[in-house]
């Protein structure tokens, strides 16, 4: 099961694309060749939703659709899908590739950590007219399917796009967390194309994850490999709290 991977670095540079691929695409390779030499039969690789883009409209992403990565990392991991089909062609080892949209959970980082957090505050957040839609992933959820990829005999050379199942809008999101964390959400209504503004202004893609809909089509795990979350969204949001509640999200 390969999930490590060079992500989160914000600051875009001019080589940034190559320490992406030196790391993802490259150090993937070389791990999935020693892997095939040692005997391994299935190589289980981390992908991300990057892969297919950064936003829908209306229907969401499946995994037939047309890749269109939009940064260094997303690139890196279609690159790293790529060389790895051609391993799995050169040396017979199956490869099972995942694409999640963004993983929450006990000892989650980046935004959702910050969102948290501004919840904990019980500051007014001005997302209150926001109606978008997006797809987020439990941990206990991701690891339940890497798991079923690991035994189903069907998974065999397949991609899967994996979600827990509920789509999101942010409001509702802020809503669910908030009464997770025992506290009483506050939400402005501020009109969504101040944040268009902003973050074409700021080049914040920050704002357009909050703004912005992501949906994922599960269709293909639930139906190839029978496979269903195992936890809601709620139980999710409550683990996740419970866990920056004890003090370790600070």
């Amino acid at each position: 099961m390969h999930l490590a991977a060079r992500v989160h670095v914000m600051k875009a540079t001019a080589n940034s694309l190559t320490e992406f691929r030196r790391v993802n695409v490259a150090g993937t390779e070389r791990l999935a060749r020693q892997a095939a030499q040692q005997g391994v039969r299935r190589f289980i690789f981390l992908s991300s939703i990057k892969v297919n883009g950064e936003e829908t409209v209306g229907v969401g992403f499946k995994e037939r659709d047309r890749p269109q990565p939009q940064d260094a990392y997303g690139v890196s991991k279609w690159e790293a899908e790529q060389v790895l089909k051609k391993v799995s062609v050169e040396t017979g080892m199956e490869v099972v590739i995942l694409r999640p949209p963004l993983v929450y959970g006990p000892g989650v980082r980046g935004n959702f950590l910050r969102l948290m957090k501004l919840v904990a505050l019980a500051v007014p957040l001005p997302f209150g007219a926001v109606e978008n839609r997006r797809d987020l992933v439990y941990v206990g959820n991701l690891v339940d399917a890497i798991i079923a990829c690991l035994e189903h005999p069907a998974a065999a050379d397949q991609t899967f796009l994996v979600s827990d199942g509920e789509s999101l809008a942010t409001p509702e999101l802020i809503r669910r967390l908030a009464q997770a964390m025992g506290k009483t959400p506050r939400m402005l209504r501020v009109p969504v194309f101040w944040f268009d503004w902003i973050g074409r202004v700021a080049g914040k893609a920050t704002l357009q994850r909050l703004t912005g809909s992501l949906q994922i089509d599960t269709a293909h795990i639930r139906t190839t490999l029978r496979w269903q979350p195992p936890y809601s969204v709620d139980a999710g949001l409550r683990a996740t709290s419970q866990w920056f509640l004890a003090g370790h999200g600070r």
